[in-house]
């Protein structure tokens, strides 16, 4: 395996931590990002038991300085960077009318500013490489709720933004694409049914049917899925791949 590397945001768990292992098969030094560095250890020994070396950063992405010190470690580390993918970044699910200003500004610095901030920083890196960027998006972008207004709205400017980082990546040899989820099942995804179970007073079984029954969907993805379709994104296939968003839900948005 020739010298690669690939940044993967929100690794310690659910889709970041399922990218970050499928990626271990691609490339040979993979950088590890999220808060719980616990959870980072147990993702970078599933990577190593894949023959790649990891770099575990314990950081909080919302933070303003703390994208210039994971680009600096990484190629403080490995020298280059060769694929960017933007994972991180749950968005609280509170309707339009209760949620607070601090609310919306914590989903926009994490999921947001946080991706913008890494791509930006990673981008001379990229460019060096001719390299891959991914956000990762979800279906509320395009179906916004008024109950879950955050999470279409910062959706929606994900897929913005990358499409103009896309416009730029063209000039400059780096290929830049979003990913749109739809439910897949993480951790987030059971509390989020937990809470919708004890609301209406059922069972938790019963709350995942309903909910599939409402989205129109057979059943709910699974990590592993979308990291395949993420390493597809940034191998060598996909490399004529720029510019757009790619739709992994189950049917839920017809889109064809």
């Amino acid at each position: 395996m020739t010298t690669s590397v690939a940044l993967i945001t929100g690794a310690s768990q659910g889709i970041g931590q399922a990218t970050a292992v499928r990626l271990a098969r691609d490339f040979s030094n993979v950088v590890l990002v999220a808060r719980n560095r616990a959870q980072l250890e147990k993702t970078a020994e599933q990577v190593k038991q894949a023959g790649t070396q990891a770099l575990v950063i314990d950081t909080d992405l919302s933070q303003p300085t703390a994208a210039q010190a994971i680009i600096d470690k990484a190629l403080a580390n490995f020298g280059r960077i060769d694929a960017l993918l933007n994972i991180a970044g749950a968005v609280p699910g509170v309707d339009v009318f209760q949620m607070t200003d601090a609310q919306w500004d914590a989903g926009m610095e994490l999921k947001f500013h946080g991706a913008r901030r890494l791509t930006v920083l990673a981008w001379e890196a990229l460019k060096a490489t001719n390299g891959a960027v991914v956000f990762t998006s979800g279906n509320a972008a395009v179906t916004p709720k008024a109950g879950a207004a955050a999470v279409g709205a910062i959706n929606a400017a994900i897929e913005a933004l990358a499409k103009a980082f896309a416009e730029r990546g063209i000039v400059d040899g780096v290929q830049v694409n979003s990913v749109s989820l739809g439910a897949v099942m993480t951790g987030p995804r059971m509390a989020m049914l937990e809470k919708a179970a004890a609301s209406t007073n059922v069972g938790i079984e019963e709350a995942k049917l309903g909910f599939l029954k409402q989205a129109g969907i057979g059943r709910f993805g699974e990590p592993e899925e979308i990291a395949d379709l993420l390493a597809f994104v940034v191998s060598p296939s996909a490399r004529w791949l720029t510019g757009t968003v790619l739709r992994m839900d189950g049917g839920e948005v017809k889109s064809v």
